[in-house]
């Protein structure tokens, strides 16, 4: 897949693609692959491309911290190059079943050949257990001052119910002059779940949240 100039609409949306199954550019955490890239990009991805912009807010969270993050900044096409050779060899894996057999002549005995190796390869394929994407993630959500109820807060957010979605542990962090920050893990299926949606509805709760970060995001 050649994704293109980052500064393109159609570029953009080949980087939303190349995202849909990863949480990172490159392996499994943030790097600076995803930092050469994130300074590519001349504006954030809309909601029109939501991998992009997935990702795109995740690395924006790490703020300065983002010049501390390993490995090095590389080329794109370095990392389309890596994608395609890997995915030619899961096709090469997966295509140990010829669908249409030899170019013999169509008579009788061709067409029973390929019949059986379509019925093998229908049977290999059921047989394979089908995989819930599920991502873990890390949020942060901050009050307004030292005032606000967190126990309340985090109340609130955990009365949010989505199908595919499961809270997890918390804990306050301090941020300085007696404020805490509410950081909570949770647990979703990636084709029932939205993050951004999550985000807004836990923003709804403009009384106790001023905002929300994800701090981490990491596919299981």
């Amino acid at each position: 897949m050649a994704i293109g100039d980052l500064k393109t609409e159609q570029g953009v949306k080949s980087l939303d693609a190349y995202l849909a199954d990863r949480s990172y550019v490159e392996g499994f955490q943030a790097s600076q692959a995803d930092v050469g890239v994130f300074e590519s990009l001349s504006k954030p991805p809309s909601a029109a491309t939501p991998h992009a912009l997935r990702w795109y807010n995740h690395i924006k969270s790490f703020g300065d911290e983002r010049k501390k993050l390993p490995g090095e900044k590389k080329a794109l096409a370095a990392f389309e190059a890596a994608n395609g050779t890997a995915a030619s060899a899961a096709n090469d894996e997966d295509d140990d079943v010829d669908l249409f057999g030899s170019d013999e002549e169509d008579d009788a005995e061709a067409a029973k050949i390929r019949e059986e190796r379509l019925k093998a390869y229908a049977e290999k394929k059921s047989k394979k257990p089908a995989l819930i994407a599920k991502s873990s993630i890390v949020l942060e959500v901050k009050p307004w001052d030292d005032e606000t109820d967190m126990k309340e807060m985090e109340s609130k957010v955990r009365s949010i119910e989505m199908d595919g979605l499961v809270w997890g542990a918390s804990k306050l962090v301090p941020v300085g002059y007696g404020i805490n920050k509410l950081q909570i893990m949770c647990v979703v299926e990636d084709e029932k779940v939205s993050v951004d949606l999550l985000v807004e509805e836990i923003q709804k709760y403009e009384d106790y949240v001023q905002s929300v970060d994800i701090a981490a995001f990491n596919k299981i």
